[in-house]
């Protein structure tokens, strides 16, 4: 999975959002590391869409402009899991990996000298 579909899975993975409010959750989650523009966004969940990971929840007008909300399905919640779950043995192998690393007058992470 890659890092955007990641991202859009778990902006839906509390509540539904319109696009705008998940380029910004998006963003917030990244800590603006991963900007998505509207095209690629609107591909994104087209695709989610598609697969069963995402689907429509309501439309409201605003302002005279339609809003379409997406959630997360119980399939899409599935799969977000699973790539959080694996994400996160990654992350602990790498640390495990770094803090037995020697570098000559460095500090192993997690050692006090």
């Amino acid at each position: 999975m890659q890092e955007p579909t990641f991202l859009i899975l778990t902006a839906l993975a509390e509540e539904p959002l319109h696009g705008y409010g998940v380029i910004r959750a998006v963003q917030d989650l990244s800590r603006g590391d991963v900007v998505l523009r509207p095209g690629t966004l609107y591909g994104a969940l087209d695709r989610l869409t598609e697969q069963g990971l995402i689907e429509a929840d309501r439309e409201e007008a605003v302002d005279g402009r339609l809003r379409r909300y997406y959630r997360l399905t119980d399939s899409g919640a599935t799969a977000l899991a699973t790539q959080a779950e694996r994400l996160r043995r990654h992350a602990d192998s790498a640390e495990a990996r770094l803090r037995g690393r020697v570098v000559p007058g460095v500090p192993r992470l997690g050692t006090a000298q």
